[in-house]
């Protein structure tokens, strides 16, 4: 009785441990995760949106770590303010790695990468210039006076001076970044502790970084991100289309394509088409140019070329007001993205002789074209019955009746009677009456048609007239 006793004690007693411990001892620590944020391209607003959207996503699935992997020559400083405010207030470490090999940190990127927790590099990467650009009320580089270049200079050496004493890192360093635009490679950033080790590949990053101690905004962390789990979050497919619209080359050809399908809607009223297309894309042009270093004076000079070249269709100035639209066209794209201080908001110059040819030929084209319609000879109306041959159906003694281009009307012949069924020419109108004169006594056989020769209406001639009537809808009757 007394080993029974025993037996269900010692059974209830580790049924208690199993039930206590066992939870405790068969559990696993959940995997590490790591998020992948990437910056490819220019810093700016759309750029600086999606990082603030990856961080915070990053928060919410509670990741180890964040990498954001870099590749960038610079960009706005109030998107790059964003992105370093949000890496100072990030409750989960930010770890910038400079990468692929080839990549860089330029201008604004030397900026993010001193504000993360910690700062790596590929190898053949480099780091630097970080002088701030100055720019015009239109957007335009400008050479401030001395006391307010070093106002903002200053400025911005204080700013970059608090983040590497706040990280451990070169500040020195840093200040000849700002002041004197100098670069170094990933060698040279290791050795002077501008970064804090460099890194081939992601997953020897993510081993390298293992066990350190970094401090965030709600305290100390330890990483845990050997063989971490890598969870990349990319850009959103609106996030993409509107980084993409913030290119210079296709911001540029965005405005260009926008006036020019206004153009065709002005010059064309009730086309509806070109206008909606063409006011879709220039606003889109300006979206760009907003989150662009965009000299609005090229937008200006753009926008008066167009009104120039709506100007020649109705106003006969023999293309004047074309070759002034052209020259204003040319002049207003290399003033639009043309900051030679800030090299990221470039135009490429072969983007912007191609578009100005192609501008400038398609309206050399109208004009041309336009110039021939208004030399032909009118085919409705009054004026085009002057020269036409007409059949006479009622005696002509001076006055009768003639048959032309499918109608009766009265006519008066000028060198005396004229029989029924002989054919007529009409040399003028007077009222409702034409005038008319005997066929034969019309110079040669050349001159007796009025319409050009089938062969010739084969030729180049009907084609121009269509392009001419649906592009800018000018009647061949017009003179």
């Amino acid at each position: 009785m007394r080993t029974w006793h025993l037996r269900l004690g010692l059974f209830f007693f580790s049924l208690l441990c199993l039930l206590t411990y066992g939870p405790s001892a068969y559990a696993q620590d959940p995997p590490s995760r790591v998020a992948l944020l990437h910056i490819d391209g220019a810093i700016t607003p759309m750029m600086a949106n999606y990082l603030h959207r990856g961080l915070q996503q990053a928060q919410r699935e509670q990741v180890n770590a964040i990498v954001v992997q870099m590749n960038t020559p610079g960009g706005l400083s109030s998107a790059m303010d964003d992105i370093v405010t949000d890496f100072l207030q990030s409750p989960i470490p930010v770890i910038v790695y400079v990468a692929p090999p080839g990549a860089r940190a330029a201008s604004a990127g030397v900026f993010i990468t001193y504000a993360a927790h910690i700062a790596a590099m590929a190898p053949t990467t480099n780091i630097g210039s970080a002088s701030p650009v100055f720019l015009g009320p239109s957007g335009e580089a400008t050479s401030p006076d001395q006391t307010m270049r070093q106002k903002v200079v200053n400025d911005a050496v204080a700013k970059i001076r608090n983040l590497a004493t706040l990280r451990g890192r070169n500040a020195d360093w840093a200040e000849q970044a700002v002041r004197e635009a100098v670069n170094i490679t990933a060698d040279q950033a290791l050795q002077l502790h501008v970064i804090d080790l460099i890194a081939p590949t992601l997953p020897d990053l993510l081993a390298q970084v293992d066990g350190r101690v970094v401090k965030v905004a709600t305290g100390e962390v330890v990483l845990h991100t050997r063989d971490a789990q890598v969870i990349p979050i990319s850009m959103s497919l609106s996030e993409r289309f509107f980084q993409l619209l913030t290119d210079p080359n296709i911001a540029y050809i965005l405005l260009s394509l926008g006036m020019l399908g206004l153009f065709f809607e002005l010059a064309n009223p009730g086309g509806v088409l070109p206008g909606i297309i063409g006011g879709i894309l220039l606003l889109l042009g300006l979206f760009a140019l907003g989150n662009l270093d965009a000299n609005w004076t090229g937008v200006l000079l753009m926008a008066f070329a167009f009104l120039l070249f709506l100007a020649d269709v109705y106003f006969p100035t023999h293309g004047a007001l074309t070759v002034g639209g052209i020259i204003a066209f040319a002049l207003g794209s290399f003033l639009l993205l043309s900051s030679p201080a800030s090299p990221v908001f470039q135009v490429s110059r072969l983007v912007i002789a191609t578009v100005v040819g192609l501008i400038s030929g398609l309206f050399v084209l109208v004009v041309v074209l336009v110039a021939h319609v208004h030399t032909r000879q009118p085919t409705t109306g009054r004026e085009a019955l002057i020269d036409q041959i007409a059949v006479v159906r009622e005696k002509l003694d001076p006055e009768g009746m003639v048959f032309v281009m499918g109608e009766l009307w009265r006519a008066r012949s000028i060198n005396g009677p004229v029989n029924v069924g002989e054919r007529v020419r009409v040399v003028a109108v007077e009222g409702l009456t034409l005038l008319v004169t005997p066929e034969l006594e019309v110079g040669s056989p050349d001159h007796l048609p009025t319409l050009a020769p089938a062969s010739l209406e084969r030729g180049w001639r009907p084609l121009a007239r269509r392009l001419m009537q649906s592009v800018i809808g000018v009647r061949s009757s017009r003179v």
